[in-house]
């Protein structure tokens, strides 16, 4: 079992483009090129705006590239919750947005001819414990009285669809379903490059300096703008923004080694829907193109601070090689074959940030996804594009009064470890009941 530096995703590409030396100015200098960065510097150039996109390492080095790729109308921590805390309208209202950003990340990839190995089956969240099938059948039949597209699967109807036999039930998204994320992000960055974007990779930022025209500092030069846009997720934080708004959570996934006809057999799956478990730290799996299953994101980890360092841990590799071997005992002999780790970001209602900060109100941002970004982040693109350009977007309304601020540290250690330890302690319990029953069966 090999652990990547990146993931079996991506890599950097042959037209590596220069990094940035000497000083420009530009209209907008979009700081960040994953999804975010990207789709906005394509929406901002469409409409004859002067872009520079900085990216510390390479396009797609940071969680776009990394993600296990689920195309997914998700948003905030379930419907339920949505609707306590902001009742049937709001919540109608985000689940739009959420099934507006799969239609959007669809249509880039119709328009722009991305090869992305793009399945449209949709994604299950699927109970693995009766007490999970009890709360997912209320939660289905609660998000589609409030316009989402999703259908609960009972057990007949998950073993007619022949999904794998640890799942006993499901709340189907129609919406989405499963790609590969780094020729997504790739496919993007060439369509921003053959728009005339000028992007400059291997050119981390050292400094926003503030002013009626912001002054973006790099290592070898500096980028003068009349806007700036932080399409940094995880990493916003190193550049002293959103501090009390983000918390940086890392995040391991897993790739099998390719399943033989018998494995494949064996684990059935044939509609290759993504999945993704009703726990309250979900776990995610899904089929790919060359025949193997990726699945992770158990055992997330918050450094001290809030300051995206540190990798992946034995501890944390482990575990989700546990929770694959629970998931699918079928293929027990299949090795696990790489793992990867990433940062990703929540924010303490589980929605996505959007707004502006510095001190001319001229620097906006989008971020806080949630592990939803590959629909959202994309998405989020155009809704930046059209705050710098001063034209109306009906979805701004629906995130910039949502930001929960973060009490400062030590608190905010103890309180994310408190919630990350509880949501643990949940899961374990049910993963040991589980284990228990499969044993005296």
């Amino acid at each position: 079992m090999e652990h990547l530096p990146i993931s079996t995703w991506t890599s950097p590409p042959d037209d590596l483009r220069p990094a940035l030396d000497g000083d420009r100015t530009a209209d907008v200098c979009v700081i960040g090129a994953g999804f975010t960065g990207l789709s906005a510097a394509l929406a901002l150039r469409r409409a004859d705006t002067d872009v520079v996109v900085l990216e510390r390492d390479f396009a797609g080095f940071g969680a776009s590239g990394r993600n296990a790729g689920h195309l997914t109308p998700t948003i905030g921590k379930d419907v339920p919750t949505l609707l306590l805390m902001y009742g049937e309208k709001r919540t109608a209202a985000l689940l739009e947005f959420a099934e507006h950003s799969v239609a959007y990340v669809e249509t880039l990839i119709r328009e722009h001819e991305i090869v992305c190995d793009y399945w449209p089956t949709g994604n299950v969240m699927a109970a693995v414990s009766a007490g999970q099938e009890k709360r997912l059948r209320k939660a289905a039949a609660t998000a589609a009285r409030v316009g989402a597209q999703v259908e609960y699967l009972d057990r007949g109807e998950m073993r007619r669809r022949g999904l794998p036999t640890a799942f006993v039930a499901g709340a189907w998204e129609k919406r989405g379903g499963t790609l590969d994320p780094g020729r997504l992000v790739h496919g993007l960055r060439r369509v921003v490059l053959d728009a005339g974007v000028a992007l400059h990779e291997g050119t981390p930022v050292v400094e926003i300096v503030d002013g009626v025209k912001s002054r973006v500092r790099t290592a070898r030069g500096s980028v003068t703008a009349d806007t700036v846009i932080l399409a940094t997720n995880a990493c916003t934080v190193e550049l002293g923004r959103l501090g009390s708004t983000l918390v940086p959570l890392h995040d391991t996934l897993f790739e099998s080694a390719p399943l033989g006809e018998e494995d494949r057999a064996r684990v059935g799956w044939p509609g290759r829907e993504g999945i993704y478990t009703a726990h309250e730290s979900l776990e995610s799996y899904r089929l790919t193109a060359r025949g193997t299953i990726v699945g992770g994101s158990k055992a997330v980890r918050y450094p001290y601070g809030g300051r995206p360092t540190g990798g992946s841990s034995p501890r944390t590799i482990a575990a989700n090689v546990r929770a694959f071997r629970d998931r699918f005992p079928e293929i027990a002999a299949v090795p696990v074959a790489h793992t990867w780790g990433g940062w990703i970001d929540m924010t303490m209602n589980f929605l996505p940030v959007l707004g502006t900060t510095g001190e001319h109100d001229n620097v906006h941002y989008a971020a806080g996804y949630n592990g939803h970004g590959v629909a959202q982040a994309c998405a989020m693109g155009p809704i930046l594009a059209d705050r710098v350009l001063g034209r109306p977007n009906a979805y701004v309304e629906r995130f910039e009064p949502f930001a929960i601020p973060l009490p400062p540290e030590p608190l905010r250690w103890l309180v994310v470890r408190a919630m990350l330890g509880a949501v643990v302690a949940v899961d374990r319990r049910v993963d040991a009941r589980i284990r228990r029953n499969r044993g005296a069966a």
